[in-house]
């Protein structure tokens, strides 16, 4: 997980710089959902700032935290618009802004490395996953109801 190949990226620092003020975006979109449930302009929102998040982690090939948050998003955009975010759903999705954002925190600045093993991610995949599933009113395949 090291940005070695990357050299029209910009400097790790700014990196760190923008993927804490995308995730604290992402968090703000959260929170505005638990008091205004299903707003789609937040929904939006927050779809966006992960899809950001997960692009400018993979310029830095900072692959564990592109691919969780391209997983996050790819969850919430395969389901009903627009979808019904109920406390359990907004409790998954906020586990897995905050295991982002401890990830963030362990890149280091020097050489981008993030080494961990994903088996919380994925863990926390699940659970939003199941979250939505049971939640799905949809007649999409990726819903199993």
């Amino acid at each position: 997980m090291l940005k070695d190949s990357h050299e029209c990226a910009p400097p790790l620092p700014e990196f760190l710089l923008e993927a804490q003020a995308l995730l604290a975006k992402s968090e703000d979109c959260l929170s505005h959902l638990n008091l205004i449930r299903n707003d789609e302009e937040a929904i939006n929102c927050l779809l966006a700032s992960l899809q950001s998040l997960a692009q400018i982690a993979a310029r830095h090939a900072i692959s564990p935290l592109a691919e969780f948050a391209l997983h996050i998003h790819g969850v919430l955009e395969r389901t009903a618009h627009p979808v019904d975010l109920n406390d359990p759903i907004l409790d998954a999705l906020r586990s897995c802004l905050t295991l982002m954002a401890w990830q963030l925190e362990l890149v280091d600045p020097h050489n981008g490395q993030l080494n961990l093993d994903d088996s919380e991610q994925l863990m926390l995949i699940g659970e939003l996953t199941q979250q939505v599933t049971q939640n799905c009113t949809c007649a999409y395949p990726s819903c199993s109801h």
